[in-house]
């Protein structure tokens, strides 16, 4: 017990001083330690997934280094346990970076495996969507959004409290069940932000109740939205992540054609977060790594595969989305007002949703 207490003392030391030495670090400096290492290895970026084949692509280019990617298909918990395995190597199989799901951040900073690092562009990233001392800050973010079927339905919805209209009969659908699917309990969680439920298990109740007003009124649909029941017209109105929804509209490529909408009356956003290894074989370039993703230019490579970026107001605000990205994608003033909903918010409307869904819904 005692050598592993004074490990974990001097792992605390070195990171306290690899902190001091970042912030100390010019850019030029930076690039060069990251240049003699030679290396980034990165885990979980599928190519497809957010423009990542693009950004890694543009990142190589910039910089001249290596990009050693791992497991690209793995989940959140597949990258926290190839750091704990990877702990004492600093072979090909130790991620340098990690891509999780917002959960993971805290926990893997409790449990001792991310190094901190703010970013230079820091300041612009919302305070609700990073750890105050920098072990792991939001990347990007996709808002609840609907597609609606053009063919079929003549007037898109611009709101949540726009689907109890009855021109809305047989038209509304989820993508899944929202005790086993993030997205569908956010979207039971956003419309009871709608219909006015404050923050966390009242918004579950709420938005519970919004549905089985739906599905009592005959809007409701009982199956998955999906591009297949999209185009077959079984759901003309589902919701989804928006980048998920614009990926469905350019894969039916008007056929059916489609609106995107983002609700008016409760803008739900989803985020992913970046951290770095606190046992990274090569720190320098995963600190250039998150300089680069978090540069204007690393952002808009996401906002290219329809992620909306973690910075995405702030470049909104000056002026640098480009107007042909912004022309493909719902108006930036509706993700101005998106909310983040916290941990305990979502664990507290997960709790509710698990208890209440099937027995207002009558789905078991």
């Amino acid at each position: 017990m005692n050598n592993f207490v004074a490990r974990a003392a001097s792992v605390a030391v070195l990171l306290s001083m690899s902190t001091a030495m970042a912030s100390a670090q010019s850019m030029d400096e930076l690039v060069a330690a990251a240049k003699k290492e030679g290396q980034l290895t990165t885990i979980a970026l599928p190519h497809d997934w957010c423009g990542y084949g693009d950004v890694i692509e543009g990142f190589k280019a910039k910089y001249g280094l290596t990009v050693n990617e791992l497991n690209p298909n793995a989940g959140s918990g597949d990258e926290i346990e190839a750091i704990k395995a990877n702990k004492g190597n600093t072979g090909p199989q130790a991620p340098d970076v990690i891509d999780v799901g917002l959960s993971f951040g805290p926990a893997a900073k409790k449990d001792g495996l991310l190094a901190p690092y703010k970013v230079s562009t820091w300041d612009s990233i919302p305070d609700s969507a990073k750890d105050p001392e920098g072990y792991w800050y939001g990347d990007y973010y996709g808002v609840l959004a609907m597609g609606v079927n053009k063919d079929l339905v003549q007037e898109s919805p611009t709101s949540f409290a726009d689907l109890k209209d009855s021109k809305y009969a047989n038209s509304v659908a989820i993508p899944g069940d929202p005790r086993t699917g993030n997205s569908t309990m956010m979207t039971v969680y956003g419309a009871g932000v709608a219909a006015g439920g404050k923050a966390g298990a009242d918004a579950a109740t709420a938005g519970i109740a919004f549905f089985k007003d739906l599905k009592d009124n005959g809007n409701f649909v009982p199956v998955n939205g999906s591009a297949q029941n999209m185009a077959q017209g079984t759901t003309p109105i589902l919701f989804d992540w928006d980048y998920n929804v614009l990926a469905m509209r350019d894969k039916l490529a008007g056929n059916p054609p489609m609106d995107v909408v983002v609700p008016s009356d409760a803008v739900i956003a989803g985020v992913y977060v970046q951290a770095i290894s606190a046992f990274a074989p090569h720190p320098n370039a995963a600190k250039l790594w998150m300089e680069y993703l978090y540069s204007d230019e690393g952002q808009i490579g996401w906002l290219k595969g329809y992620c909306h970026p973690i910075r995405f107001n702030d470049l909104a605000a000056n002026g640098k989305v480009p107007q042909e990205l912004i022309d493909k994608m719902p108006a930036p003033e509706g993700y101005a007002k998106a909310v983040f909903p916290s941990l305990d918010e979502q664990s507290a409307a997960k709790a509710v949703v698990a208890e209440t869904w099937g027995q207002q819904m009558g789905a078991q």
